[in-house]
């Protein structure tokens, strides 16, 4: 958000102060916003009437959010430590102690205004540099943090404001309890989590086009139109929880974890709070305004100033602020704004599609692009609904998050364009042209044009590289492949070359603990399940477990609840007492060990060594929230004893940490 010490830009949080917003359930005080609502928008049709706005001057501007990472390259909460000794006014908190924001002066659109806040951009990521490396973080941009655990988003690690309490308070009381969320990729992804916490998983890059009223409409719909082939250019976003899912998962992701609707209202053609739109802009931008009001509640609420539409009468200027803070709780991907600059209200498009990263130049690349083809297609399409249908130019926009580059376009007249084409074939020459008509120099617009028709020719992405990285990685286990692929990314950034020259990371990158406290359980745990019911035969399970090569199966119910563990040496015990000259038709329930010790995946890997040993037992299940998650077994302690033994010689790791890991794994194996 820009912050209300550049009144250029006045957003609803900064109009009314963070410490008055809060959850609205009280009846009457509904009713009274309610009322504010359809003042603002009276004024504000009013404004437009009486041609009120600024029309002179075109300004961009932008929105920088980040991760902290600390040494491992994982989430580091240390956001109020930062603050503590932050100036300016300009590097803000977000959801998460892990995220921060910074916003770029607003600049007049032409000339060298890209490269301008490119340095702008480049320096204040310096300034959060040297303030996160005194509480030992690093930042990180990328559109999700590829090493992070679903343990980091916990309540604990809410950034104590009052709006994001009230917030996650007014979410989770719509949607009638914790969220669920499910996305399909080359992995697939099925979590329940209870809180807006994972909305803190996302960081963007966001630009702000300042239009006209009268052209607002036409540009709205070309920044809709284009959206899917700027994404597309732009992915940095492909991972989560470790799963490999959309190109851009940010785009599921952001809409799941503030989604209101109940998932029986199936018949219901109900919009989720995150949207791309519904139709084209016919006329005026307070079509958006009206149809987000009537379609979500009031989430939040606050005391107002004076009447607007008393204000105008007074010859002053509203700042519409019941307006901005419903508007700032609908999050379309591409978002009226409405501001004021030095007293005069001027119309903004905000652009959320385009992630954080890989690094500054790219992101400014990527805007620049967007930037290029909202004006190059204003001077071919005179209206741009006229040529292409909504659906199609929505469809384009999910297809781009799933697949980027390699996505299939509707494009204009109904004509079919693979994405890389249409990009460099006919997109980039328009948004060249378009540039070039704004009196964007010469320098930038080669620039950043080149860096996106480098990367869209390469096919490297920040997305693909984070992919062709983790798969180029031979050994090591998940923790380590992620943890690799994100402190590899964190130096590249510090480099600063574009992601398409960029060398894959590898596992080399990675960190090594040097300490086995510094480990959990899902650092070393198995996720790939083969698990039976327990009304499964003993001779299926024996043959499972003789194909797949186990030593332990897992035995859960229809709700993936563990109910018990089968060992190869409880089994071959069971199997000798017979004659084994028949098919064993015993349910594998009968012989299980019912209720087994398990462990949370959070729990320090030393607590867990010393658990298998104290209880001679050769596999811990893992279970979040009741639900069976994965399994830990001699084997991995067999590289946990490893791994402190090689740190034994390099960094002298405590010989009693060694000693319990290996007579644990020595014990487990022989249980």
């Amino acid at each position: 958000m820009y912050n209300s010490l550049y009144p250029q830009y006045t957003k609803y949080i900064n109009v009314m102060g963070e410490q008055n917003v809060s959850e609205e359930r009280d009846p009457r005080r509904l009713r009274d916003f309610a009322r504010r609502l359809i003042h603002d928008v009276r004024a504000l049709e009013r404004m437009l009437d009486e041609e009120m706005f600024e029309t002179d001057t075109r300004r961009i501007g932008a929105e920088q959010e980040l991760f902290l990472v600390d040494h491992r390259g994982e989430a580091a909460p240390v956001i109020e430590g930062i603050m503590e000794r932050n100036t300016d006014p300009r590097i803000v908190t977000e959801l998460t102690k892990f995220n921060a924001e910074f916003n770029m002066d607003p600049l007049v659109y032409g000339g060298d205004c890209f490269s301008t806040m490119e340095a702008a951009t480049d320096d204040l990521l310096a300034d959060v540099r040297t303030l996160a490396r005194e509480e030992g973080a690093e930042p990180i941009l990328v559109g999700i943090l590829p090493t992070a655990h679903l343990a980091n988003f916990s309540m604990d690690f809410m950034t104590p404001k009052p709006r994001y309490y009230a917030l996650n308070d007014a979410i989770t009381r719509l949607r009638g309890g914790a969220g669920r969320y499910q996305i399909r990729g080359l992995d697939e992804l099925f979590v329940k989590h209870d809180s807006i916490m994972l909305e803190g998983c996302n960081t963007s890059f966001q630009t702000h086009f300042q239009v006209t009223p009268d052209e607002f409409p036409r540009f709205y719909n070309i920044a809709q139109a284009v959206a899917a082939p700027c994404l597309a250019a732009s992915t940095n976003s492909p991972l989560l929880f470790g799963k490999r899912l959309w190109r851009e998962t940010r785009i599921a992701l952001f809409q799941q974890a503030v989604d209101t609707r109940s998932s029986n209202l199936y018949l219901r053609e109900m919009s989720p709070r995150v949207h791309f739109g519904s139709q084209w802009v016919q006329e005026s931008v307070t079509e958006i305004f009206k149809e987000d009001i009537s379609r979500f509640r009031v989430l939040l609420s606050t005391e107002f100033e004076d009447n607007p539409l008393q204000q105008l009468d007074e010859g002053r200027i509203p700042n519409l602020s019941a307006l901005q803070l419903h508007n700032g709780t609908v999050y379309r991907w591409n978002r009226a704004c409405y501001g004021i600059t030095d007293g005069k209200p001027h119309l903004r498009i905000e652009n959320r599609i385009l992630p954080s990263g890989p690094t500054v130049a790219d992101e400014m690349a990527n805007a620049v692009l967007w930037y290029g083809l909202v004006t190059g297609m204003a001077e071919h399409y005179h209206d741009v609904a006229e040529v292409m249908d909504f659906d199609d130019a929505h469809h384009n926009f999910i297809a781009a998050a799933r697949h980027g580059l390699a996505s299939q376009f509707s494009w204009i007249d109904g004509s079919k364009r693979p994405a890389r084409s249409l990009l460099l074939e006919t997109l980039l020459p328009m948004a060249r042209d378009g540039l070039d008509k704004s009196g964007i120099s010469t320098d930038d617009i080669d620039r950043y044009l080149g860096i996106i028709e480098a990367r869209v020719a390469s096919g490297q992405t920040g997305s693909q590289w984070q992919l062709d990285s983790l798969a180029a990685m031979n050994g090591g286990t998940r923790t380590e492949r992620l943890s690799g692929v994100t402190r590899g990314m964190v130096q590249r950034q510090i480099e600063g070359e574009p992601v398409h020259t960029w060398t894959l990371a590898s596992l080399g990158e990675a960190y090594t603990p040097g300490h086995i406290r510094e480990t959990r359980v899902e650092d070393y745990m198995n996720t790939d399940l083969m698990t039976v019911h327990e009304q499964e035969s003993v001779e299926f399970v024996a043959c499972m477990m003789d194909w797949q090569h186990l030593r332990h199966v897992l035995i859960e119910d229809e709700n993936h609840h563990l109910v018990g563990i089968i060992s190869h040496r409880r089994l071959l015990r069971h199997m000798a007492e017979r004659d084994g000259t028949e098919s064993d038709d015993t349910p594998i329930g009968s012989i299980m060990k019912q209720d087994p010790i398990s462990v949370a995946p959070d729990m320090p890997t030393l607590e867990a060594v010393r658990l298998m040993r104290e209880k001679q037992i050769g596999a811990l299940p893992v279970v979040r929230e009741g639900q069976l998650v994965g399994i830990i077994t001699e084997r991995e302690f067999m590289d946990v004893a490893h791994n402190l033994l090689d740190d034994d010689d390099t960094n002298g790791t405590d010989d009693s940490n060694v000693k319990i890991a290996g007579d644990a794994s020595k014990s487990a194996s022989e249980s």
